[in-house]
């Protein structure tokens, strides 16, 4: 099938507002007689499943948490962008946009990225509206603080804990529609499977995670906002929880999944200490706005570090090299993403490693301390020159920025990093690729939408900081709000759609097959032993850095592993009950595929961009070299029976408003 964007004619500034003037409406009357599926409670479903029931739709909203609090949009901790240019250093709408599509190394659809852009401000709004407590300067306006791959400073924050804080603005916003009876919610409860009635999503197969018992729920629309996939790799910075079944569930049955290759490395993480670990824990990238990042100049020192002769603060100015601030003076500690990543990758690689493992690079404070320390004692008629009172004043003033992030940091390293600096290492933090939709967020299902970091849409090759909850509360709260009901307007006299229907008995035999299955077994390995091992294939071959060979292994290698899992894999317990290994195993088989084609689809793009880098090509300086004119496309995948026969499908990027051009953040 052909792919249709349904993107709106005319200029780009105003192909949203033309859009919303003329789409379909439902009437709040006919509202009522609606049904919604909301799957996934995060920023992107928290604000959808709240704002579609505000409107007067019937909502059911399924999270497998215990409580839509416990969503990973939490971990978020850095800020959230919007152009509202109250720093006076030149943002505007435009340039946001310009900013979200460069950062997105030009794989980004422009028509949805102008849109987010267009909305951000609103966002902000909502958000001091609903109470979320956001950083404030000393005369009581919002602050800002700039980020890494922009110019300006329009990034909002509370604090280290941003997610947390927009996430509890969407639940309250929930809340009240779960008191009102607009929304019902259904907590542990996980999607496995998704119903197609007539072409059209019609419902879901839940679980209950507590009972066992499976459900079937019928909608006239579905929204999937279950997050990315990005524990594909085992150790990630996401919740152990975190999984791509629902969103893997609806690319099995007919949509399209973009992009799969196009997954964030983030360089700020504290590092691996060992094969005890599950998860990597984010340490926000808001640190690096006033953290130098080194190593040491020499390989004595390094060796010495690792060793335990020195330590970091033993070095001078002079036997550290910054090394960022060196390769990229125009950004410095700033540079996007995956740029940072991969540098941190070279000196470790090279020897210049500093933690006992070789693999962790120094997020020093040191001078940031210095300097607000300095400026709060001139500020308050003090000696700058009394570095003991400079210290204590600036180390107030970090700690009022970052504070529950060096907290965090001290109880898992056991380091005070207003003393030592942290040590950070890239880890696997974000999902570009997802589920692919249209202008609308729906996929290639009608009636199944895609909303936040389950789908593709805005982000392209490496997502920039900030922008992950800009996105999120986007499409929850301005975009799909209007789309959903465009679609819509014709069902308004469908009435309920019955839960006998033979579709609905078919996707449920599905489901408990595979339980059945499962449960019975009776392998010799558990299911985090497949899991650590996909994980290694995943990161050894299909990380931060990938070439032919390692890609063209890993898929062979995934698909000897993924038939190993259903010979050998081992469920203890029954499936009538609260059973953990049985969530997992679903999950994890659903993994084992994702993975094979993520790993597909970085073999066929012959080019490095963005978070995707092929070794084989890289510019002279060792950066991401495009090839614009053969892989200017989103690449779009059909499932047909297993991974290996998936078929691609390329939506072409025509940008019209942006001139492609290579980048430099030197």
């Amino acid at each position: 099938m052909a792919l249709d964007s349904k993107i709106p004619n005319g200029p780009i500034a105003d192909k949203w507002t033309n859009y919303k003037d003329h789409i379909n409406l439902v009437n709040p009357a006919n509202k009522r007689n609606l049904d919604i599926i909301v799957v996934g409670t995060g920023l992107a479903g928290g604000s959808a499943a709240a704002t579609l029931a505000e409107l007067g739709y019937n909502v059911k909203a399924f999270c497998f948490q215990d409580s839509p609090r416990r969503a990973h949009s939490i971990a978020a901790q850095g800020g959230i962008n919007a152009a509202k240019n109250y720093k006076g250093d030149g943002d505007s709408v435009y340039r946001l946009f310009y900013d979200t599509v460069k950062g997105g190394d030009y794989r980004a659809r422009e028509a949805n990225v102008h849109r987010l852009a267009e909305v951000s401000a609103n966002i902000i709004d909502q958000c001091v509206a609903q109470g979320v407590p956001l950083a404030r300067e000393y005369g009581g306006l919002l602050d800002n603080r700039s980020f890494g791959g922009t110019l300006v400073s329009r990034t909002f924050y509370a604090q280290g804990q941003t997610g947390q804080q927009l996430l509890l603005g969407a639940y309250s916003a929930m809340n009240r529609q779960i008191g009102r009876g607009k929304i019902k919610m259904y907590n542990r409860h996980e999607m496995l499977d998704i119903v197609i009635v007539n072409g059209k999503a019609r419902g879901i197969i839940a679980r209950d995670l507590i009972t066992g018992k499976i459900e079937r729920h019928s909608a006239h629309a579905v929204v999937i906002g279950s997050g990315g996939y990005g524990n594909v790799f085992f150790l990630s910075t996401n919740a152990m929880g975190s999984n791509a079944t629902a969103a893997w569930k609806i690319h099995k049955k007919g949509a399209f999944f973009a992009n799969p290759c196009y997954t964030q490395i983030h360089p700020t993480c504290i590092p691996v200490s060992g094969d005890h670990q599950s998860k990597l824990t984010l340490m926000s990238e808001s640190l690096r706005n006033d953290g130098r990042i080194w190593v040491p100049k020499n390989l004595e020192d390094a060796k010495a570090i690792r060793e335990g002769k020195k330590k970091a603060i033993d070095l001078s100015e002079e036997e550290r090299d910054y090394f960022l601030e060196r390769r990229y003076p125009a950004f410095g500690n700033l540079v996007p993403r995956d740029v940072a990543s991969r540098a941190a990758k070279e000196r470790c690689d090279a020897g210049f490693g500093v933690n006992k493992t070789g693999e962790a690079v120094y997020l020093d404070f040191a001078a940031a301390i210095e300097r607000y320390g300095k400026e709060a004692a001139h500020v308050k008629g003090l000696n700058e020159n009394d570095k003991a009172l400079v210290t204590k004043l600036g180390t107030d003033i970090v700690k009022s920025k970052y504070g529950n992030l060096f907290q965090m940091y001290l109880k898992i390293v056991d380091e005070d990093p207003y003393v030592t600096p942290m040590m950070i290492y890239p880890a696997v933090h974000y999902t570009m690729g997802g589920t692919w939709v249209d202008y609308n967020l729906m996929t290639t299902i009608p009636g199944c939408f895609s909303i936040g970091e389950s789908n593709f849409s805005d982000h392209g090759a490496n997502r920039l900081g900030a922008s992950a909850l800009m996105q999120g509360l986007a499409d929850g709260y301005f975009v799909l709000p209007y789309t959903i009901g465009d679609y819509l307007a014709p069902d308004i006299k469908m009435g309920p759609i019955s839960t006998d229907l033979p579709e609905f008995v078919e996707a449920e035999k599905a489901v408990v097959d595979q339980i059945d299955k499962f449960i019975n077994n009776n392998g010799k390995h558990s299911v985090d032993y497949f899991h650590k091992k996909l994980g290694k294939i995943m990161w050894n071959k299909v990380g931060m850095a990938r070439n032919a060979k390692g890609l063209t292994e890993a898929i062979e290698e995934i698909a000897a592993l993924r038939e190993e899992f259903y010979k050998d894999v081992k469920v203890p317990g029954s499936a009538f009950e609260f059973n953990q290994e049985l969530e997992k195993a679903t999950r994890v088989a659903d993994f084992l595929e994702l993975g094979e084609l993520f790993a597909k689809d970085a073999l066929h793009r012959n080019e490095s961009c963005g978070g995707h880098f092929r070794e084989e090509y890289q510019t002279e300086e060792g950066e991401a070299l495009r090839d614009d004119d053969n892989f200017a496309y989103v690449a779009a995948w059909e499932y047909k029976g297993k991974p290996s026969d998936a078929v691609l499908h390329k939506e072409p990027l025509n940008y019209e408003n942006i001139k492609l051009v290579q980048r430099s953040y030197k």
